[in-house]
């Protein structure tokens, strides 16, 4: 593993993308530390730090610290993540996008501006509420409240978000890893020290005891090696391919397999789940901050709040469910078992015992669907036991299941894209044998 890293160096097109990764990166943080105009930023990191435990603390580990600081990324990539949610629940039942989604690059190009305008709509729409929800925590977090420094920060949060898009997209294209994603992990990764830094300072104080911290250790590194063992798992369906005749060359049978991946989602579906159910508190938070107070529909507002957070029951059972239902959605799009029949079909290769056609279709899509389950149950596992664990054992670190998945997740994606290069130009991976399967890997 130490000489594929050293490796990235001597290819000069990798190492030229690694480094621009890292630029872009350090530009993102940069930008996370660059407060917003007319706030009182001091006053806000330490209202935040009393609420990390809370939903507020979970929008501000998706944004980077930002949203403590009310910096210019405060908004972070969640409008273009749920744009991308939208847009994408909307392929499946418009059929006009549905078309256009297959029309090759071209309609990707398309489907990527109607997610860039999106954003925009979302990030005025949130920017707003935005602005209220800083309000309402109370008078002494602005300095000078009106319409001037509400359109100021709307246009500074927007402009924020749209040049974090452009960052992450910038990545994809020019650098290694799947841009947005990255965003996210270094966000992140960014809170681990100070994090860790305080949970051992309590426990110097006596506030943590040396069990609690040693069962806590333990089992993180439990979860990040099942995480492994989960995204690099995979259901072997052995394929036989008959001999056949191609022009005047005869190529003979061979025996191989259809590997299919226990979790194909990958990190996709937990960011996702993640940022739908961050925004019923959201619009919630809004509407509470512009109520008349005890009101039926600041009471309303309220209790959604108040049950819809992190460490309440419904919140668990509603994540839960959103991520098998984008654990089987996501499979859905990557995996067609009727195109893989006939492809199989199409080139000779049938499974044995199982007769070609439609009864391989059946056969995959059933497998497909138990082996998902699995999955999508590990990965609810995954992202809310940690996190309960964490509460009920009063850790002061908020790095659940969530974190976890996120960093393993996207570090097996960019580490098998950096794979690719090496073995390509003929050097060896990360691994002695075999290969890293990232999310993408079939």
């Amino acid at each position: 593993m130490f000489s594929a890293f050293s490796n990235i160096f001597k290819v000069p097109e990798l190492k030229k993308r690694v480094l621009f990764t890292l630029a872009m990166l350090l530009v993102y943080r940069v930008g996370c530390h660059i407060p917003t105009p007319g706030v009182n930023t001091v006053a806000l990191s330490n209202f935040f730090a009393s609420q990390k435990s809370g939903i507020l603390g979970f929008l501000n580990l998706f944004s980077g610290g930002a949203l403590s600081m009310f910096s210019i990324f405060a908004l972070g990539v969640m409008p273009y993540i749920s744009m991308a949610i939208i847009l994408q629940l909307l392929t499946a039942v418009v059929p006009a996008l549905e078309k256009l989604s297959k029309e090759g690059e071209m309609g990707q190009r398309k489907m990527t501006q109607y997610t860039r305008y999106g954003t925009v709509g979302l990030c005025v729409i949130q920017g707003t509420g935005t602005t209220y929800m800083l309000k309402s925590f109370g008078t002494n977090f602005i300095y000078h409240w009106g319409i001037g420094f509400q359109a100021m920060t709307v246009l500074t949060l927007t402009a924020g978000t749209i040049f974090i898009m452009w960052i992450g997209e910038q990545i994809t294209e020019y650098g290694v890893g799947e841009g947005m994603s990255l965003i996210i992990f270094a966000g992140i990764v960014a809170s681990l020290p100070s994090e860790f830094f305080n949970t051992y300072r309590l426990f110097r104080v006596g506030q943590l005891s040396l069990f609690s911290l040693a069962f806590f250790t333990v089992f993180m590194l439990a979860i990040v090696v099942f995480i492994v063992i989960l995204q690099q798992g995979a259901r072997k369906i052995p394929v036989q391919y008959a001999t056949r005749v191609v022009g005047r060359q005869v190529m003979r049978g061979q025996s191989t397999h259809l590997p299919l991946k226990v979790d194909y989602s990958g990190v996709i579906a937990v960011i996702f789940a993640s940022s739908i159910l961050i925004f019923p508190t959201q619009i919630a938070r809004y509407i509470q901050s512009v109520s008349p107070a005890n009101g039926i529909i600041f009471n309303v507002m309220n209790f959604i709040t108040q049950n819809f957070s992190p460490g309440d029951f419904a919140y668990y059972v509603i994540y839960g469910f959103l991520i098998l239902f984008f654990c089987y959605f996501y499979t859905a799009i990557a995996i067609n078992p009727n195109d893989l029949s006939e492809n199989m079909k199409k080139y000779g290769g049938f499974i044995p015992g199982i007769r070609p056609g439609k009864p391989t279709t059946e056969f995959i899509d059933r497998t497909l669907t138990r082996i998902t389950l699995w999955g999508a149950i590990a990965v609810c596992a995954i992202a809310i036991i940690p996190e309960i664990l964490t509460q009920q054992m009063h850790i002061p670190v908020y790095f659940g299941g969530t974190s976890l998945l996120i960093i393993v997740g996207v570090a097996l994606d960019t580490m098998k894209q950096i794979e690719s290069h090496l073995i390509m130009r003929h050097y060896d991976g990360f691994m002695k044998k075999g290969r890293l399967k990232g999310k993408g890997a079939f």
